[in-house]
């Protein structure tokens, strides 16, 4: 894999894939030692890149691949995932923090509008990215950075119970029916309604949360104000009265009524998948069924690599995004950290059949929005969701209700 690397590394690709970004200083020839590992400063000559606790050692060893191919020097300094988005937002506008930083593409819109993230030219390999983190990285009709992973959510059928591979809603209903058990279908809701999970089901009335151009780009318009919307809330109000959903099931429960055998089926991510199979479960992962007749598409998330508007090593920051545009690149970050390659050609290569299955789903998925009026949009979303399915509020008068109070929350 190394030898691999650094024949790559020693191509120009500087024409297919480079980084755009402010004033840019000479690189040195030879990158000079690198800082000490508590050090956050951005040093000319050298590379600095935040990654959280999780990424800290997988991205160091990318980087070793890195330092042997272009004799650059890479300092990683590893940062709480809970600070270092804010950090990076505090630092970057005086001149310190990273050249780089490693994070979920949903808060590219807060450091676009802090000024603190530079474009990224990734036209050269556009074409090779599943479309949903070319559209995640996409802000504004502009891009920003090299995707690497996706997450999403999909059915998990429990291959015990049920051999079914329903394509509606229905189906998959009367398929876990049909297998006897407590619940056809369990999925958390808990009270205060859970939007993430609900949200394929919701987008096969063809009822997004936001509009969006014809790019990818999403705008603060709300896209399920309309009648697709209030379909979507009179089905939730049956599923509601027949128990399909339940507000008493929280995620917790639903993991482990799935793992008792309790349900044919269960809507979940990546990150049960371990469990069920440590539990020594059967289980296959399957596309989420349509519920209103059009596809229906889970969020995905996605992990790309982010370069700083102030970074003094423009040049070296074009380098390593060029590195990261190689296959053998996003393979070894696949190795490293068992996350769904943001590659098709590199997920369908991975001996791993579950995330194989993932990358499919959430091919067809859609990146969750990064646009500042996202923060309007969970609470009341959430809370209408659940007050629909108990029966608290009308479906239409309480949805558009919750459309307006959104709305209203944008544009203060």
């Amino acid at each position: 894999m190394r030898r691999g690397i650094a024949a790559l590394g020693a191509i120009a690709l500087t024409a297919t894939l480079a980084a755009c970004g402010g004033t840019t200083a000479p690189a040195a020839d030879t990158a000079e030692s690198s800082a000490p590992a508590t050090e956050a400063e951005a040093k000319v000559g050298a590379l600095t890149i935040w990654a959280d606790d999780t990424r800290y050692s997988q991205i160091q060893e990318l980087s070793e691949n890195f330092t042997a191919a272009t004799q650059v020097e890479v300092n990683v300094v590893q940062k709480s995932v809970d600070d270092m988005v804010d950090e990076f937002i505090a630092q970057v506008p005086t001149g310190k923090g990273p050249d780089i930083i490693i994070t979920a593409h949903d808060k590219l819109g807060q450091m676009v509008s802090n000024g603190v993230v530079g474009p990224a030219d990734i036209s050269g390999i556009k074409g090779k990215l599943a479309p949903s983190a070319v559209q995640a990285v996409t802000y504004e009709g502009q891009t920003y950075g090299v995707p690497y992973a996706l997450e999403s959510i999909a059915l998990i059928r429990n291959n015990a119970l049920t051999k079914a591979e329903p394509a509606t809603f229905d189906e998959m209903i009367e398929a876990g029916k049909a297998a006897g058990k407590e619940y056809p279908f369990i999925m958390q809701v808990a009270a205060e309604g859970d939007p993430y999970h609900m949200y394929p089901f919701q987008t096969s009335f063809g009822a997004p949360v936001f509009k969006q151009e014809a790019d990818g780009s999403y705008i603060s318009e709300l896209g399920f104000a309309g009648e697709e919307g209030t379909k979507f809330a009179e089905w939730l109000k049956a599923q509601g009265e027949a128990k399909v959903f339940d507000t008493a099931i929280t995620g917790d429960i639903a993991k482990q009524s799935f793992i008792d055998g309790k349900a044919a089926f269960t809507v979940t991510g990546p990150w049960n998948v371990g469990p069920f199979r440590e539990a020594g479960m059967d289980i296959s992962i399957l596309p989420i069924p349509s519920a209103g007749g059009q596809p229906a598409q889970p969020f995905v998330g996605v992990q790309a690599f982010f370069a700083s508007a102030k970074t003094q090593n423009q040049l070296l920051v074009n380098k390593y995004f060029e590195f990261l545009g190689t296959d053998e690149a996003q393979t070894k970050l696949y190795e490293l950290g068992k996350r769904i390659p943001a590659m098709p050609s590199v997920a369908t290569k991975v001996d791993d059949a579950d995330i194989k299955a993932f990358a499919e789903v959430a091919g067809s998925g859609v990146p969750m929005p990064a646009i500042p009026a996202m923060d309007a949009v969970w609470g009341f979303w959430g809370v209408t969701e659940a007050n629909i399915i108990t029966g608290k509020e009308a479906p239409a008068e309480g949805w558009m209700k919750m459309a307006e109070n959104i709305t209203n929350a944008i544009k203060k």
